[in-house]
């Protein structure tokens, strides 16, 4: 069985490399040949990832939602979400940067020792996560992050458009991408969906640590980032909502979010302090 999961993660990386070497062809070329191919290969990828998650958790007896393990999971919820964006709009442009970003996170997954055999935890660590509400609110904050990153890549997209826009460009290039309407439309409905999840997923995480009775579990660093992330998040809804601000001001919001979201994912991997400190070795 162990065979079998490192095959399938092996092929998920290749199936992601190839499908995003025809997504870039089908954005420069605009070939529906090669956006067939690259989706097909996609999901071919996706079904891989799948199988290797699924086959991980059995030899381990569940899934171990620390460290490489909640990078692939991401690689996955990435795809999944890119799956249901790109069944809604019918626009396959943006696979040219997520499934790429899905690829890049598996193979840090395996830098971070995603195929080799799962070391147990300390005892205090794993009673932490012997619970659904961890698995969850893992979960939650996995799609929710896809979801941002989606919102993140549509920001960009519109700052790029604009900034063309304005210099009276008409790059060949930036024809190929959707309307700033679109663009700004893509990342508002990314991040309105994905900020329930969010906030669920921290909600489930605060009654675990109220649960466990953990001392000062509110300053964990990376606690105290999500609180950040939500702000930020929440910042950008009022300001799009509330406040009718320009696609802009809405799309700074929403990559700084982002930047907080990388920082975060960082810090639980460096910083050696607070109960999220079994991210640190990748165990």
């Amino acid at each position: 069985m162990l065979q079998a999961q490192v095959i399938t993660f092996w092929l998920s990386i290749a199936l992601y490399s190839g499908a995003t070497v025809l997504y870039a062809y089908h954005f420069l070329s605009k070939a529906r040949s090669y956006s067939f191919y690259a989706t097909l290969l996609t999901g071919a990828g996706f079904l891989c990832n799948t199988a290797s998650i699924g086959l991980r958790s059995a030899i381990t007896h569940g899934t171990v939602l620390t460290g490489a393990n909640t990078l692939v999971l991401a690689a996955w919820a990435i795809v999944l979400v890119y799956f249901v964006v790109e069944h809604l709009i019918h626009l396959k442009v943006y696979g040219t940067v997520l499934v790429p970003l899905a690829l890049a996170l598996l193979l840090l997954a395996q830098l971070m020792g995603a195929g080799r055999a799962a070391a147990s935890l300390p005892p205090v660590e794993a009673a932490l996560l012997e619970s659904w509400l961890v698995g969850v609110h893992v979960a939650l904050i996995v799609f929710a992050n896809a979801g941002f990153f989606i919102g993140a890549a549509a920001s960009v997209t519109y700052l790029a458009l604009e900034a063309q826009l304005k210099g009276h460009r008409t790059a060949t290039l930036f024809r190929r991408l959707p309307s700033l309407a679109h663009t700004d439309l893509i990342a508002r409905r990314a991040i309105s969906w994905a900020f329930p999840a969010y906030t669920a997923g921290l909600v489930l995480g605060v009654l675990r640590a109220i649960q466990t009775d953990l001392v000062g579990w509110w300053a964990d660093p990376r606690v105290m980032l999500s609180g950040l992330v939500w702000i930020v998040y929440g910042v950008y809804l009022y300001l799009h909502y509330g406040r009718d601000v320009s696609g802009r001001n809405a799309a700074y919001v929403s990559i700084a979010g982002l930047v907080l979201v990388i920082a975060l994912s960082v810090t639980a991997r460096v910083v050696p302090i607070g109960f999220h400190v079994f991210a640190v070795t990748g165990r």
